[in-house]
């Protein structure tokens, strides 16, 4: 289903593009309310991508944080996986296999160099269960403002470099929530085909910004987003905004669910992400000899 969220139309050229379907494919965008318990959020988890399966999804993105939403920010660190092995790690290669499709989960902990810490990291399987990429988050959210005090740098070790992986859905970049608000990440990912933003916003901050800054990026890099995010109340007390959406090269949001556990699903059609990507060149008139003055 198409979802116009904005009452934004499209200009005839790009609407007789959308419209084609020769290399049509589903996407799906998954929002949950975690919770402190890695086995009861996998459950929920299975059953939300079973859905996104049946709807014929072939990349589905969890959101960050899916497996464990602990009652403290140090839970993270007690759940900390080696790399490349681990309950979750094996459930998300499982799950990518038993329904043949490119699975996408972020706040995985992984082990840090640093003692007390782990790596948030944003793991990629295709559909035969393999690993085949993985993203550190690099920017480390913190907020001082009424009740809401988050300080990830206290668990969180961040990473270092940029990620982009080839599927056979095209060129995909990784970033995690906090990421988001840094436009330069997206822009050094080169020209990307797909950019996925697993996240868990706050309330306060989503409500705001998560919608101008998810539908940013879209048209900044002429890209599908598959924004999946956390949403509603959780047993630590927190809350997030959700709003899970999935949004095109032109900065429509095609589907999205304002609160609560669910699929977002929407179809990807290259074919119109090149007629919008001809018409509005905006990616070749980059100066990219521009630095900070």
């Amino acid at each position: 289903m198409i979802l116009n969220k904005n009452s934004t139309t499209l200009p005839d050229a790009l609407a007789k593009a959308q419209q084609s379907t020769q290399s049509f494919f589903r996407v799906a965008a998954i929002q949950m309310a975690s919770g402190p318990q890695v086995k009861a959020n996998l459950e929920e988890a299975s059953r939300l991508v079973a859905l996104a399966a049946s709807a014929g999804a072939r990349i589905v993105v969890l959101p960050e944080y899916f497996a464990l939403m602990g009652m403290r920010d140090t839970d993270k660190v007690e759940a900390m996986e080696a790399d490349d092995h681990g309950p979750i790690q094996d459930w998300l290669a499982e799950t990518a296999f038993k329904h043949q499709l490119w699975l996408i989960g972020a706040g995985v902990p992984i082990s840090a160099d640093l003692p007390g810490k782990v790596k948030n990291s944003c793991l990629v399987y295709d559909n035969a269960g393999k690993r085949v990429a993985r993203y550190d988050k690099l920017h480390l959210f913190s907020l001082s403002m009424g009740q809401d005090q988050f300080n990830e740098a206290t668990t969180i070790e961040p990473g270092d470099s940029v990620k982009v992986v080839d599927s056979p859905y095209g060129r995909i970049g990784l970033s995690i929530c906090y990421d988001l608000r840094f436009p330069e990440l997206y822009r050094a990912m080169g020209e990307v085909d797909i950019i996925v933003i697993p996240s868990a916003f706050t309330a306060t901050t989503g409500k705001a910004h998560w919608e101008p800054l998810v539908r940013a990026r879209a048209i900044e890099n002429l890209a599908y987003v598959i924004a999946s995010a956390q949403g509603g109340y959780h047993v630590n007390g927190r809350e997030t905004h959700g709003d899970t959406m999935i949004v095109d090269p032109w900065g429509m949001v095609l589907d999205h669910l304002p609160r609560g556990s669910g699929v977002v699903v929407a179809g990807i059609n290259p074919q119109y992400q090149q007629t919008v990507r001809k018409s509005l060149p905006a990616l070749s008139h980059r100066h990219q000899q521009l630095k900070p003055v």
